[in-house]
């Protein structure tokens, strides 16, 4: 005899699936995260990330097809996460020195919360992004566009000094972004284990000082 579920209980069965599906992707990608951190894309395996999450290599590939796959997918979230906290530069309405100083926190914010994305996108670019240089041409191109027109409508209304604004951006990833890229030489030269908030404070203060001095918004880098 046939059974025919109620609505009701189809939604509930779907939404279980959904709900297992994510919560074992994101123990994958976790996984993943963590040894494509430490191992690169040539020295992580499938089978290595699977074992990490308490799966089958075959049970794995399900989810994944292929290392590529998953790498990619590993930066794809990286970048949607990167991006989503750069957005908050392109705001035409907003005060440069908020604005700015918004954008360093969440930048140096994005290092102290996903030290090990971070790293995994630095090695991948570092490497020539032979992988992903599309997604970067087509993603954060634009983007930087975006950011350096709100520059130069800032210029151009006199709210701030002229500045190359593609080089000040460009200095203000590397600072941020060492924070998490560089943590193990800031530790060692620090003698302790890991960077404290205290470090990520200090940071936040004078890179902000920096760039509000660049575009000649004055603020003392180095407050008492």
């Amino acid at each position: 005899m046939s059974t025919t579920m109620s609505p009701a209980a189809v939604k509930r069965r779907v939404g279980h699936r959904v709900s297992h599906r994510d919560r074992v992707e994101t123990a994958i990608l976790g996984e993943a995260v963590r040894l494509f951190a430490e191992c690169g894309y040539e020295g992580t395996s499938i089978a290595t990330v699977a074992e990490r999450a308490g799966l089958s290599k075959q049970n794995l590939m399900y989810y994944f097809t292929t290392k590529q796959a998953l790498y990619q997918r590993v930066l794809d979230n990286v970048l949607d996460d990167w991006l989503a906290r750069m957005a908050s530069l392109a705001d035409p309405a907003g005060n440069p020195g908020d604005v700015l100083r918004a954008y360093v926190r969440a930048k140096l914010q994005f290092s102290r919360e996903q030290p090990l994305a971070s790293r995994v996108y630095a090695m991948e670019v570092i490497g020539g992004a032979k992988l992903y240089a599309d997604q970067i041409r087509r993603r954060v191109i634009p983007l930087l566009r975006a950011d350096i027109a709100v520059f130069e409508r800032w210029i151009a209304e006199g709210k701030i000094a002229p500045v190359n604004a593609t080089h000040l951006l460009f200095a203000v990833w590397a600072m941020t972004q060492s924070y998490a890229d560089f943590a193990a030489q800031m530790t060692l030269v620090l003698d302790r284990d890991s960077l404290q908030p205290s470090d990520f404070d200090d940071a936040e203060r004078l890179i902000t000082g920096m760039v509000l001095s660049a575009v000649g918004l004055q603020e003392n880098p180095c407050p008492p």
